[in-house]
């Protein structure tokens, strides 16, 4: 079997047991294999086989891997309160224009006023909220 062909194998053994074990160690090593086979592919001895895989695999498990943790742990920044209702769609109640009206956000009825301000959007459209500025929502037609 051609030595590309055996990394190769290493490699997609190597991502599958990434998968089972979730700890970005096995991807950084798939990777490096995968690496490895293009060297092996272009001929490379396998003294300089192995130096291209221990260099690649040292390089993404110190380097790499911490990245990829931090980027992976890093919580989803919630929204709450009136920047939760930002990007949601409302149903217009009565016509909204820049200078005011009434839309249904979520069950609530809210002041509104148009992001346009020559735009007049009549009742029974539905809108995005595109800001909150106190207690009335800035919004703008969908489609």
């Amino acid at each position: 079997m051609d030595p590309w062909l055996i990394w190769l194998v290493v490699a997609a053994a190597l991502a599958v047991a990434e998968i089972f074990t979730l700890t970005a160690a096995l991807g950084m090593l798939s990777l490096a294999a995968l690496v490895t086979a293009g060297s092996a592919a272009i001929g490379a001895p396998p003294a300089v086989q192995f130096l291209v895989f221990t260099v690649s695999a040292v390089v993404s498990v110190l380097f790499v891997r911490p990245a990829v943790l931090r980027r992976a742990s890093t919580p989803p920044r919630v929204r709450f309160g009136v920047d939760a209702l930002v990007g949601r769609s409302a149903y217009v109640v009565a016509e909204v224009s820049a200078r005011g009206g009434r839309v249904r956000i979520g069950g609530e009825e809210w002041t509104a006023r148009s992001y346009d301000e020559a735009l007049v959007i009549p009742a029974g459209s539905t809108v995005d909220v595109m800001e909150i500025s106190g207690a009335t929502a800035i919004v703008y037609p969908q489609g």
